[in-house]
């Protein structure tokens, strides 16, 4: 059964086993038929999913939505702003979203569970369902990438050495240099320096005027991020998820972070190549880095919605 009325994004905290008080947002519709947990991506916060909740609550699903460690207003005595944790913050972000799942499962016995994430969340997402590869029906996974290899290797032994001139907990400014700064460029000349994100220019000035918005992510952030892309690169974990899970793996054709939606390609190919049977890989051309915030975001959430209803049984 289908939602009624526009429901609310209620806040609410959820004690984790990590030590973290999660800030969690759920919008929950009579009737639900299945729920979606959401992963945002890095220097965000959850309440910037209040319009794809709505889409997904008017279509019948329960959302979910956690402000991360490091993140809006989850609060953690080793996360302050920018920083997931004082070690292992993937290790950490995992325990977090599987208390989440936790939460679902018994507020929501029996009903399908989609994992999504975009950016740094889908690379928790994907994180989340190669640790816990039991804990979903279906994985969405967009706008971002888990390559291994040299490149990987290289970016870390650099972050290493920052963190040891500057520690783990300052803002590192050799990854936002090659990140942001780098693929803000592409887009010259630029009005902001958040141009990349979308094309849509009210929603970048809304990024651009959010306090909990555009920080700059610790040099600890970045490492942590680097290994679970590295633990993603490998094949082996990759094998860990089910064969028939149903995934959805969305970039940008213009999207530095995900390699104009290569990146979504290439895992797209390894998950076929470990036996996985249901693997939907879409590049959306001339789009940016926030698919959920572009100017065709109307008919990109309704194809997901289409997916959605294909792919749950």
């Amino acid at each position: 059964m289908k939602g009624t009325g526009m429901a609310r994004f209620e806040k609410t905290t959820l004690e984790s086993p990590s030590g973290a008080t999660l800030n969690l947002r759920s919008m929950l519709p009579d009737g639900a038929s299945a729920v979606v947990q959401v992963h945002h991506g890095m220097g965000e916060h959850s309440a910037r999913y209040a319009r794809f909740a709505q889409a997904l609550s008017g279509a019948g699903y329960a959302v979910y939505v956690q402000d991360l460690r490091g993140h809006g207003a989850t609060i953690a005595p080793d996360a302050p702003l920018g920083v997931l944790a004082a070690s292992g913050g993937f290790e950490v972000l995992a325990a977090d979203a599987l208390a989440v799942n936790d939460h679902i499962r018994s507020a929501h016995p029996g009903l399908p569970v989609v994992v999504f994430g975009h950016s740094m969340g889908s690379i928790l997402s994907l994180y989340f369902a190669m640790k816990h590869p039991d804990r979903m029906d279906a994985l969405a996974c967009w706008n971002s990438g888990v390559d291994g290899g040299a490149l990987v290797a290289i970016s870390g032994l650099i972050l290493g050495a920052e963190r040891l001139f500057r520690g783990a907990n300052a803002p590192s400014k050799i990854a936002m240099a090659l990140t942001f700064d780098t693929w803000n460029k592409a887009f010259k000349p630029n009005r902001t320096a958040f141009d990349w994100l979308s094309r849509d220019d009210a929603e970048v000035d809304l990024y651009v005027a959010d306090p909990l918005c555009g920080f700059a992510a610790s040099t600890g952030l970045w490492l942590d991020l680097l290994g679970a892309v590295k633990f993603g690169g490998d094949d082996q974990n990759l094998a860990r998820l089910p064969k028939g899970l149903p995934v959805h793996l969305l970039g940008g054709g213009d999207d530095p972070c995900s390699d104009k939606g290569r990146a979504m390609q290439r895992l797209a190919a390894r998950m076929v190549k470990v036996g996985m049977q249901d693997v939907t890989a879409v590049v959306l051309p001339k789009t940016r880095h926030e698919s959920l915030n572009e100017v065709n975001r109307d008919q990109t959430t309704q194809d997901f919605l289409n997916w959605l209803k294909a792919h749950l049984k």
